[in-house]
């Protein structure tokens, strides 16, 4: 599903797009503050972000400046009273992929969005039941693996996370992302447990565990799987 963050210091307004948006299939978080919302974005995976620019302590431009020197990816789009050329020009720059002005038409803004999610959002190989690679071999229907030391059975999260990151061959793909998506929205433990599930693919995948050739690891963001040679 679709994870939308919708920052909007306006109480009704708020609410009747979050609405809106939920009756889209979105799965929307909202906030009231650009405080809040940079720490959502921290901790969570969205797939666009909504910003008021008129918001309180931190403001929408702020928001987005902030997020884009970590984050060039999420799409923004700029919601905002303020319809002056100047205005836009400068939600733009700090990083706005779109900038829709206050009253909006509803039908008009939805188009955007979903227009923005489906030419930003990047769609994974989709990676055939039987995969082989380095003289591995893993069946994701039965969870069944063949690796440096043998015959291996891999649990449901094992051949969850282990194809994410081979549809994902080559892009990296951060602890959150991880979490989110096999472990799901409510309820995941810590990032620590990422750590022991790819320790685990390198023991069962790698000729040199110490000194991985499919399983990498990217500091301070996540992992990635290569496969370059495409085996």
């Amino acid at each position: 599903m679709i994870r939308i963050l919708l920052v909007e210091d306006e109480e009704s307004l708020r609410y009747t797009l979050k609405l809106n948006l939920e009756l889209e299939n979105y799965e929307v978080v909202d906030t009231d503050n650009g405080k809040d919302a940079l720490r959502l974005v921290q901790g969570q995976h969205f797939d666009l972000l909504i910003l008021d620019v008129m918001l309180p302590e931190v403001d929408g431009l702020q928001v987005a400046e902030q997020i884009r020197l970590t984050n060039r990816e999420v799409p923004i789009l700029m919601l905002t009273a303020k319809d002056a050329a100047t205005d836009r020009v400068a939600g733009l720059r700090k990083g706005a992929d779109d900038y829709v002005t206050k009253p909006y038409v509803l039908e008009e803004l939805l188009l955007r969005i979903q227009n923005l999610i489906k030419r930003t959002s990047k769609k994974p190989e989709h990676t055939s039941e039987v995969y082989e690679f380095g003289g591995n071999r893993v069946n994701f229907a039965t969870y069944e693996a063949t690796g440096v030391q043998g015959d291996i059975t891999l649990t449901k999260k094992e051949a969850m996370l282990l194809k994410m990151l081979i549809d994902r061959n080559n892009e990296v793909v951060s602890r959150q992302q991880i979490l989110q998506s096999v472990w799901g929205y409510d309820v995941y433990p810590s990032t620590r447990t990422i750590d022991n599930f790819i320790l685990s693919f390198r023991k069962y995948f790698e000729e040199d565990p110490h000194n991985p050739r499919f399983f990498l690891s990217i500091r301070g963001v996540g992992y990635k799987f290569t496969n370059a040679q495409g085996e």
